[in-house]
């Protein structure tokens, strides 16, 4: 799995931190740690510590918050995705299905009017 940012990725200013290049074992996995780190634990997971998530010019950090905000970011290198526990469960139910078969598709993570969106595919391409 690996991780990057694609600034102003359609020419309107909009922006993309995104998840690609995993299998569904990956997408397993990373399922897995959502549901222990954020769900269970409470605590924020940063992805520059997990082994199988190899960051190519960005680092993102998961973590709960009041509200859902989305990805926020000060420097376009370290991103913050900030969501309630509500949206950290529906972001678990949408990586599910790359859970249960392998897949060529692509899918949000939430849907929240901010400028970078979170984009989770196992091809890199949507």
């Amino acid at each position: 799995m690996e991780l990057d940012y694609i600034e102003n990725v359609n020419g309107l200013e909009e922006h993309v931190v995104r998840l690609y290049n995993f299998n569904m074992a990956e997408a397993i996995h990373f399922r897995a740690l959502l549901i222990e780190s954020i769900i269970e634990k409470q605590q924020p997971l940063d992805l520059s510590q997990v082994a199988f998530i190899k960051p190519r010019n960005c680092n993102l950090i998961l973590g709960l918050f009041t509200s859902d905000e989305g990805i926020l970011s000060r420097d376009q290198q370290t991103f913050y995705c900030v969501l309630t526990l509500k949206g950290f469960t529906n972001m678990i139910d949408l990586i599910t299905p790359f859970c249960t078969k392998e897949s060529r598709g692509y899918q949000y993570l939430y849907e929240i009017d901010n400028p970078i969106d979170l984009l989770f595919s196992p091809t890199a391409s949507w």
